[in-house]
């Protein structure tokens, strides 16, 4: 056991939690030898930040595996015995070894060009970048070793050369001796015609009783005698330069693995890199293939004391011979809240307390152990410690401990060592010895555990110990639920009342005699079967309105959606409606601008060029237009209300200019008012009161109105003849409002002809003017363009 696992669980808890079975099937998604490796040896963190990097690297491994992506990692060897071996100055690899190393380099290459490739730059990214490519000894081995874990001639130039002499060497050798057993006058000689070798020598099978009429050398004769395998001595010089050529070759080869070997001893240190790099990687794509499979997730680690599994699921009961099926495992929701440091789990045999106990242990050792574990992205868990467990028979007959002794000295080592880092799991406390002795100490144990801080999880059918759960404000009761109709478990936990055992219910169910049945009850009294009873109506009940409880929120969930979409819908039509609204008053706009050009080009023709009549209609068609459009233009935005009752010398605001005007006299809802000096009439929606409400002031002299207003003699006529461009505007917008207050129709603009700095200035300025309908240079006699006639709005 590593020291990790030593400050966490010890192997026996974590043999009770199936912890091993569940390293083997993280082994089994990985694709490499050292990731398979570090899997088998997987064990719980004890430090969180080693934690956090590990989680994290897992959720970038399942987001590359959701977009398909992910690196090659097969063919990779662990090759821990490998370098062990060229440790020793000297040392010789077997070709078959070297092989794996030259494999595995490639692997972990392409795997450092495959994150290298990524766009994103994530610890995964990191990780691999760190590998070094070993590009000399790839290189080297690559060509010295083939695919098959063969020497090849490439390995030197030298081993290349002997090599061929050999094939030569061994050609010429093979030419003689076809010719010697083709031959007319020596082809009765031989047994067969066949070249073998005896002895590393070529030869032929010669008769026995053919001895001596062909010089050579006897090698080897058969079993029965009757075949001699001679060497010709045509071929004695070639035998003997093929076995010298042979002892070079021999020689070259372990001069050529002995380097080799050399360049692997160099390297050491990176291939032990570079190996625990990429076994890490396959990990932790393993991981992501495991959480993929039974839908993992990543929940909030928390420094509070806390266990919120929602939507839990016991990862093991997914797996059906090697494949994982979700509806398999049944959902709970296991739940220790900061002011909860005990939960008693009670109700029927086969109903899913022990399951409900393993979850919470598993899923724990897993989050330590940087795995995705399958429950609600909103579940929260602390990282405890410590984790202690005692589940299943402690007997020990070589130690002469009973079931219940072995459970005392359980809680003896627990209470030894628990503290606020601890999490204990308690399956059947109380069980094996007397039921009321049994619940007494488990009652005294439970309250020193919460003493000392540690959270506690236990499964109990001691009634005793229900009624301490529900008088303790720190400890929880929670049932097993099971369906009131068919009586089966459903294997969700109810949290707040207590489970019955209902034995005799799980009895019925498995099909036991309905007499023993009966006999049952009356041993048991009325008062313990209708306390029985009486918990099974609440879990009934309990779960009944859990149901509409879960109805309700689902309603007002759909009820919230129904009302949010109606909202957005709301919304897009009326922005549907301003756009539609906006372009149609832009097509206006466009028609009303191309018909006032038009009408500019007309008036700019010479006289006669249209007639009278011609003109008037064409300007009774530009103000229907713009009657038209008047309804879709924005109106303009009141500071003020719309006067109810006016008095005459009440001031007001006149919405569409934004100046001041006094009341003169109402006629309905007509007013006439007095502005700058001049009359005007406006229907009383075109006016703002003022709030409080503003009255010229009467003098003490003789009784006259007087106000704050400079009265202007407006004519049709401004010159602005040898001005600069901005005084000649700031003029002009002045000589434009007050014409447009005093109701003129038509004004002339007298500028001058000069460069024509000055005239467009002016007709760019009126081309902005939202009271100017139109305007144009005058006719010739009248001045030409030294004059712009202006027409105003009415």
């Amino acid at each position: 056991m590593g020291d990790s696992q030593a400050m966490i669980c010890h192997d026996a808890a974590m043999q009770r939690l199936e912890y091993p079975r569940l390293k083997g099937l993280l082994a089994g998604q990985t694709q490499s030898e050292p990731g398979r490796l570090l899997a088998e040896q997987l064990s719980p963190l004890s430090d969180q930040a080693d934690i956090e990097t590990a989680l994290t690297e897992v959720d970038e491994a399942v987001l590359w595996l959701n977009d398909g992506q992910m690196p090659s990692l097969g063919g990779c060897w662990d090759l821990r015995g490998v370098l062990g071996l060229v440790k020793a100055e000297g040392s010789l690899v077997a070709t078959e070894d070297l092989l794996k190393v030259s494999q595995s380099l490639r692997v972990m290459e392409d795997c450092r060009f495959w994150f290298k490739a990524q766009s994103q730059k994530l610890f995964l990214s990191t990780l691999a970048l760190e590998i070094k490519p070993l590009t000399e000894l790839q290189r080297r081995l690559r060509d010295s070793i083939g695919s098959r874990g063969e020497l090849l001639d490439s390995a030197s130039f030298v081993l290349g050369d002997l090599r061929y002499q050999i094939r030569q060497t061994r050609s010429r050798i093979k030419q003689q001796l076809d010719q010697l057993l083709t031959g007319d006058h020596s082809a009765g000689l031989f047994q067969e015609r066949l070249i073998t070798i005896r002895n590393n020598r070529y030869v032929v099978p010669l008769k026995s009783d053919c001895r001596g009429q062909l010089k050579g050398f006897v090698q080897d004769e058969s079993a029965s005698g009757q075949t001699l395998y001679l060497e010709p001595s045509q071929v004695l010089e070639g035998n003997n330069r093929l076995q010298q050529l042979a002892r070079e070759e021999q020689r070259e080869e372990r001069r050529i693995l002995l380097e080799l070997a050399g360049l692997v001893r160099r390297d050491t240190a990176v291939l032990q890199t570079n190996q625990q790099a990429l076994a890490r990687i396959d990990l932790r794509f393993a991981a992501g293939r495991l959480s993929r499979h039974y839908q993992g997730c990543r929940p909030e680690l928390v420094s509070d004391s806390i266990v919120e599994l929602k939507q839990a699921r016991h990862p093991l009961l997914m797996e059906v011979e090697g494949r994982f099926d979700l509806a398999a495992a049944v959902e709970i929701d296991v739940l220790l809240g900061a002011e909860c440091r005990a939960l008693v789990i009670s109700g029927p045999n086969t109903g899913g307390k022990s399951v409900a106990l393993k979850t919470l242990g598993l899923l724990l050792l897993m989050v330590r152990s940087g795995l995705h574990i399958p429950c609600h992205p909103d579940s929260r868990l602390h990282l405890y410690q410590r984790l202690y467990v005692d589940i299943g028979d402690e007997q020990s007959i070589s130690q002469n401990l009973s079931t219940f002794s072995g459970h005392l000295l359980k809680m003896r080592d627990i209470l030894e060592q628990a503290d606020s880092e601890t999490l204990v799991l308690l399956d059947e406390a109380g069980t094996g010895t007397d039921p009321a002795e049994g619940a007494a100490l488990v009652q005294a144990v439970l309250d020193q555990l919460c003493r000392q801080g540690a959270k506690t999880l236990l499964t109990t059918h001691l009634g005793q110990l229900k009624h301490f759960a529900h008088g303790q404000p720190a400890i929880e009761n929670a049932a097993v639920e099971f369906d009131p109709e068919t009586l089966a478990p459903t294997y969700r936990l109810r949290y707040g009342i207590p489970g019955a055992s209902s034995a005799l219910t799980t009895a019925k169910r498995l099909g036991l005699p309905q007499h023993v049945l009966q006999r049952a009850i009356q041993y048991l009294g009325q008062e313990e079967h209708d306390h029985s009873a009486l918990l099974s109506k609440l879990n009934s009940r309990q779960q009944e309105l859990d149901q509409e409880l879960a109805l309700a929120r689902r309603l007002k969930v759909e009820a919230d959606s129904a009302q949010q979409l109606r909202k957005q819908q709301l919304q897009q039509l009326k922005e549907k409606k301003r756009e539609i609204l906006a372009r149609a008053t832009r097509q206006a706009d466009d028609l009303i601008a191309a018909t006032e050009s038009r009408m500019k080009i007309l008036r700019k023709r010479k006289p006669g060029s249209v007639s009278p009549q011609q003109a008037i209609d064409e300007k009774q068609q530009l103000s229907a237009a713009r009657d038209e459009l008047s309804p879709f233009k924005p109106q303009p935005k009141r500071s003020g209300v719309v006067p109810v009752k006016l008095a005459v010398g009440e001031l007001v605001l006149i919405s569409a200019l934004r100046v001041e005007a006094q009341v003169e006299r109402m006629q309905g809802t007509k007013i006439d008012l007095l502005v700058g000096g001049k009359r005007m009439r406006q229907p009383l929606e075109a006016l703002e009161q003022f709030s409080p409400r503003r009255f010229v002031t009467i003098s003490n002299d003789g009784g006259h109105v007087s106000r704050k207003m400079v009265d202007r003699q407006i004519g049709t006529q401004i010159k602005l003849i040898g001005q600069r461009v901005d005084e000649a505007l700031a003029q002009l917008g002045r000589f434009i409002d007050d014409a447009t207050l005093n109701n003129l129709q038509q004004v002339e603009i007298i500028h001058g002809s000069g460069e024509g700095i000055l005239r467009r200035a002016v007709r760019e300025y009126l081309a902005g003017e939202a009271g100017v309908t139109a305007f144009y240079a005058a006719p010739i006699a009248q001045g030409g363009d030294n004059i712009t006639i202006v027409e105003l709005r009415e």
